[in-house]
């Protein structure tokens, strides 16, 4: 199947029309191995908070560590916590499709959550829970130098723009991340749409929303 077929695809599961983006070039920049390294193994010991007592593993991230654009979720879930990978499952697949819709590969972004290990019964992050964890986030951020991040559902947004307003608020505008103010854009966590279907016209909304900041904003220089 060539790329326009999946691609479209891709468009179908979201129950969306087609549409073609511009496309942009992705220059290359150096990677900190070793810093990556020393934070791989910092997450996989960590026990800065009672998460680690119930975990199976812990979900550090993944995709490309050179990527201009980054996806931040809320935590690991059940399929997670086994795996070690951010949003497989059911709610990996939508991702996979949403991202495939502005044709980002998925192996082409950065995959990370606000927490590295399950909450139980998958609850929303507590305080002290995302004030330990949120900074190995935070320096995952500062080492690949996105160019544009997508928070995916309620709890990501607020957590990594230190917010309380409600995700209807924060869906359709620019918001700055750090004091670089990497740009952005808040839109439903798949596993919402999932269960809500008729949101995913919303969702491609923002996604497109997304694209047309990345390509108004990115001089193709890092």
């Amino acid at each position: 199947m060539s790329a326009s077929l999946r691609r479209d695809a891709y468009l179908d599961t979201l129950g969306i029309d087609r549409w073609v983006p511009r496309r942009e070039a992705l220059p290359s920049i150096a990677v900190a191995t070793d810093e990556w390294s020393a934070i791989e193994n910092e997450v996989a010991a960590c026990t800065r908070c009672v998460l680690h007592r119930g975990r199976t593993r812990t979900v550090f991230g993944s995709g490309d560590r050179r990527a201009e654009w980054m996806v931040v979720g809320e935590a690991p879930g059940a399929e997670e916590d086994q795996q070690g990978e951010p949003f497989v499952g059911a709610a990996g697949q939508l991702l996979t499709a949403m991202l495939a819709a502005i044709e980002l590969p998925r192996e082409s972004v950065f995959i990370g959550n606000i927490l590295k290990c399950r909450p139980p019964e998958n609850r929303d992050p507590k305080p002290d829970e995302v004030s330990e964890c949120l900074p190995y986030l935070h320096r995952q951020v500062a080492l690949v130098r996105p160019k544009i991040i997508l928070a995916f559902g309620r709890v990501a947004a607020q957590n990594l723009l230190g917010t309380d307003k409600p995700l209807a608020q924060l869906r359709g505008a620019v918001h700055g991340f750090g004091s670089s103010g990497v740009p952005v854009i808040v839109t439903y966590h798949p596993a919402y749409l999932l269960r809500s279907p008729g949101e995913k016209r919303k969702a491609w909304e923002d996604l497109k929303f997304a694209r047309r900041v990345f390509v108004e904003r990115s001089s193709g220089t890092r």
